[in-house]
């Protein structure tokens, strides 16, 4: 049942992505103060991706 005075196209407006396999899972990464505040401050613009990029490149080169 819709919510009273809810927006009946939600769906339109919802979030979507271009990727082949949607990111759906969480996980938690540990560093130290210094590394945080760097990231933080912007000195690695877009730091997720580059995390999920050398992730992806170790296991590659882990399962070879």
């Amino acid at each position: 049942m819709a919510r009273p005075g809810g927006n009946p196209d939600i769906k339109k407006y919802g979030f979507t992505t271009e990727r082949e396999n949607p990111l759906v899972e969480k996980m938690t990464l540990r560093m130290d103060e210094e590394m945080k505040a760097a990231i933080k401050a912007g000195k690695l613009p877009n730091w997720q991706e580059i995390a999920r990029q050398a992730i992806a490149e170790k296991l590659q080169s882990a399962s070879a």
